[in-house]
């Protein structure tokens, strides 16, 4: 038997819900008109921040004797002054690949631990598990130590191999794998269909929530992975987009306007994944690691 909620308590709800959502747009707001401003613009006399911008033209101009730059000048500006698509592209690769290449070993480990049965296999994943507990600062000295040892440091190999294999999807897909139905695994059996073949046309077609959901989180972690890249890369044709938009931030000095440009572009793939995939990952975000 359904409930309704008394009027004041969806009244309070959606004003929490309201104020929260106010709170997570206001830092976006402020980088996407920071990035149409003038440098003088971004904060205000008082030292407090200026949202909207004072000059708003589609051309360049001149106003009072100063030349004013069109409001999406930052843009091109920004995309010169560093060597952008050199770290896009690089950027893209390594997201991608690595997007791929995690999804693909989660979901493969996932299946074996969720269907097969094997000795020790609770007790072996269990201790997959115990690997999240581990902060990634403690691992990244023994992991440099073994890129350096394979004489992969400064290559794609070291940006990419060791986010290759995540306890956190593994546990995740395991999950709702679990949750399928294994009627028409037993189908497929039937059929002459192996493990790798099940795994392929009948468990990965059925969880593509889950899959959703976790290429989301995978993608955004390899875009906006810093410190990682800034220790295994030396030439800037390596480095990423987040090392990249450092570059904007002096030693005295911080060029705020081309900084938020750079910022917006470097957040349109991000955008137009979570778009994408926005109907499997609300769906994925209700039922992964509910069932079990």
């Amino acid at each position: 038997m359904n409930r309704r909620l008394p009027l004041g308590k969806v009244i309070g709800l959606y004003l929490v819900l309201g104020i929260g959502a106010i709170t997570m747009l206001v830092p976006f707001l402020w980088m996407l008109s920071t990035s149409i401003k003038q440098p003088s613009e971004v904060f205000s006399a008082t030292g407090g921040i200026q949202l909207l911008p004072k000059y708003f033209f589609w051309r360049d101009t001149v106003v009072n004797g100063v030349k004013i730059r069109a409001w999406w000048g930052n843009y091109p500006d920004a995309w010169r002054e560093i060597n952008f698509l050199r770290l896009y592209m690089s950027s893209v690769f390594v997201a991608v690949v690595g997007t791929f290449g995690q999804v693909m070993t989660s979901s493969m480990a996932a299946y074996a631990f969720a269907r097969l049965r094997f000795p020790g296999r609770d007790k072996l994943f269990f201790a997959y598990l115990a690997t999240m507990m581990i902060p990634g600062s403690v691992t990244m000295i023994p992991v440099f130590v073994i890129m350096k040892r394979l004489h992969w440091i400064n290559t794609y190999q070291a940006l990419i191999v060791p986010g290759l294999f995540s306890a956190y999807g593994t546990f995740m897909l395991r999950q709702f794998f679990m949750s399928l139905p294994s009627d028409l695994e037993d189908a497929a059996k039937i059929d002459g269909s192996g493990y790798l073949g099940i795994w392929w046309r009948v468990v990965l077609p059925l969880s593509k929530p889950a899959l959703a959901t976790l290429t989301t989180f995978t993608f955004m972690g390899f875009w906006g992975s810093y410190m990682w890249p800034l220790v295994v890369t030396i030439t800037e044709e390596l480095r990423t987009l987040p090392i990249g938009l450092k570059y904007f931030v002096g030693q005295h000095s911080t060029n705020y306007t081309q900084l938020m440009a750079a910022s917006v572009i470097a957040l349109v793939p991000v955008l137009i994944l979570f778009i994408f995939n926005q109907r499997y990952f609300v769906e994925g975000i209700k039922l992964s690691g509910l069932k079990g």
